[in-house]
C-alpha cells in the first residue's frame, strides 16, 4: 500500500502531544534508556519498541480489563490499553527515540459481522532512513492474530476485507485523530469503548 503523508517534513512525526504523546515523563524515559541499553541502531531500538508494546501491554478487550488507558505513561504503568492505547504508547517510545512514528487506523467489522457494526483500529507507520515509511501494529497476537515488526512485508493484526466494507486507510497521521480520543475520554470503562470507537476517519 501506498502510504498518504499527513505531512513531508519527519519533524512533525517526532514532536510530543501533551498529554497523550509525552516522552520526557520518568516511566517512558525509564523504558527509553532500557530499550537503548539492548540496542544501538534504530532498526533494533524501533523492533524492541513494538514488541513492549505488542507483548507487555495486554489488551483490554482481550483480558476484559475495564481501565481506559489514554497516554503513554498510564498505558506502560497500567500494562493495559486497548489498539489506540498500544499505539500511542508505541509513538511515544519510538519519538523519544528519535524515530518517527505516525497513527495508522483501519475499518473493521466490530464483532466479525456485517450485523455487529463497524469501528477503528489503531496501529502505527515508523520511518527509518534506509527503508522509508512501513506500518506495525502493536494490537498484541492471540489465536488468529500474528502481527510482526515486518518492513518489507506487512505482517499486521488483521487482513482487511473488503467485500465485507472493512477499509484499510493509506493515511499517516502526525497526531491521533480528535475523535479516537474524544470516544476514549468519554469512556467510563472499556466495555462502553467498545461501542463508542468511532467508525470511521
Amino acid at each position: 500500500m501506498k502510504l498518504i503523508l499527513e505531512s513531508n517534513n519527519l519533524e512533525d512525526y517526532l514532536k510530543e502531544i501533551p498529554p497523550v504523546i509525552l516522552f520526557h515523563t520518568p516511566a517512558i524515559q525509564e523504558k527509553i534508556r532500557e530499550i537503548e541499553s539492548m540496542a544501538s541502531g534504530k532498526k533494533e531500538r524501533a523492533k524492541i519498541a513494538f514488541e513492549i508494546a505488542r507483548d507487555e501491554i495486554h489488551h483490554s478487550f482481550d483480558t476484559q480489563e475495564k481501565l481506559v488507558t489514554i497516554n503513554a505513561e498510564d498505558v506502560l504503568r497500567n500494562k493495559e490499553g486497548i489498539c489506540f492505547a498500544k499505539s500511542h504508547l508505541l509513538a511515544t517510545l519510538l519519538r523519544g527515540m528519535g524515530i518517527p512514528a505516525g497513527f495508522c487506523y483501519q475499518r473493521v467489522l466490530r464483532k466479525g459481522t456485517v450485523e455487529s457494526g463497524y469501528a477503528l483500529h489503531g496501529l502505527n507507520a515508523v520511518y527509518l532512513e534506509e527503508s522509508g515509511w512501513f506500518r506495525v501494529d502493536p494490537r498484541g497476537n492471540k489465536p488468529g492474530i500474528d502481527s510482526r515488526f515486518s518492513i518489507e512485508e506487512e505482517k499486521l493484526a488483521y487482513p482487511i476485507r473488503t467485500e465485507l466494507g472493512e477499509v484499510d486507510y493509506p493515511n499517516v497521521f502526525t497526531a491521533p485523530l480528535p475523535s479516537v480520543l474524544t470516544s476514549m475520554h468519554e469512556s467510563c470503562n472499556t466495555q462502553e469503548l467498545f461501542y463508542k470507537r468511532p467508525e470511521a476517519i
